[in-house]
């Protein structure tokens, strides 16, 4: 696929893309940002879990004033802490929106936000965010990238995404044992972000992720045209995931790098920046 510079596409011209702002778990470490991507299409962008050390990076590439939406996978901090980052900008230092950024999360999000604060109530959260709560089965419209939200297995309420813009599809995992609904989210996906794990169950026998051997397997039976790896397990080198994965694919694998953005189609090329 040839490589287009980013500056190079007007907005309105550019088809769907990602950008890893961070892939790293379960904690921030020296040059690598917990989980959190840039989801563009056209003029829209969607922050997609806001992983920490992920709000800096975020802004080398869009503004939280113009930013369309949030996405959040689910809870866990590597996977939301930066929105409490985000409110610190829009509530407190000044950034301004013309309407407050719909965030789309799983319940209890603002709630949370609101306990950091040890405030009893979530109102005060209303000049930065307006709160949207997740379900299976959900579709939403950010400003013309057509999201599609399934309930996955993981060991607290989570999601999986599918982003349809311009005839292209990007599906994400997010965190998420095997199951049917990352299937039907990957069906026929130009490019799936699947997250590489270890497999290990919880102390209360739940599986909470997927080894690169099932992100393989998962990217096959979906039919997907691509396969990214991201999240990888502590210890797990990127060139073995890569390996484990390609193994049950048959197609193109290949594993994050952070900052770089990503055409979403066949075989997805870095856009040089």
């Amino acid at each position: 696929m040839d490589q287009v510079p980013a500056v190079a596409l007007r907005p309105e011209d550019a088809g769907l893309r990602l950008t890893v702002l961070g892939a790293g778990a379960p904690y921030a470490v020296p040059d690598r940002a917990c989980s959190g991507y840039l989801v563009q299409g056209g003029r829209a962008a969607v922050w997609v879990d806001t992983g920490p050390g992920t709000l800096a990076p975020l802004q080398r590439f869009t503004a939280l004033e113009t930013l369309s939406a949030v996405w959040i996978s689910h809870l866990h901090a590597d996977h939301a802490a930066d929105l409490l980052g985000a409110w610190y900008a829009l509530g407190l230092c000044g950034v301004t929106r013309t309407a407050p950024l719909p965030v789309y999360a799983p319940r209890g999000c603002a709630e949370r936000l609101a306990g950091y604060f040890a405030e009893p109530g979530t109102a005060f959260l209303d000049k930065a965010f307006r709160f949207h709560e997740l379900a299976d089965g959900r579709e939403d419209d950010a400003a013309g990238l057509r999201l599609v939200t399934r309930a996955v297995e993981h060991d607290v309420e989570a999601f999986g995404l599918r982003v349809e813009y311009g005839g292209s599809v990007l599906a994400y995992t997010g965190d998420s044992a095997p199951c049917l609904a990352l299937e039907e989210l990957g069906a026929g996906a130009d490019l799936l972000l699947s997250e590489a794990g270890d497999g290990r169950t919880a102390p209360e026998g739940v599986r909470r992720h997927l080894t690169p051997e099932e992100a393989g397997a998962l990217a096959r039976r979906a039919g997907a045209r691509s396969l990214l790896l991201t999240h990888l397990a502590t210890g797990l080198a990127a060139e073995d995931a890569v390996r484990r994965a390609s193994g049950g694919f048959g197609g193109p694998v290949t594993s994050v790098e952070e900052g770089r953005t990503y055409e979403v189609a066949v075989d997805p090329a870095p856009v040089p920046l």
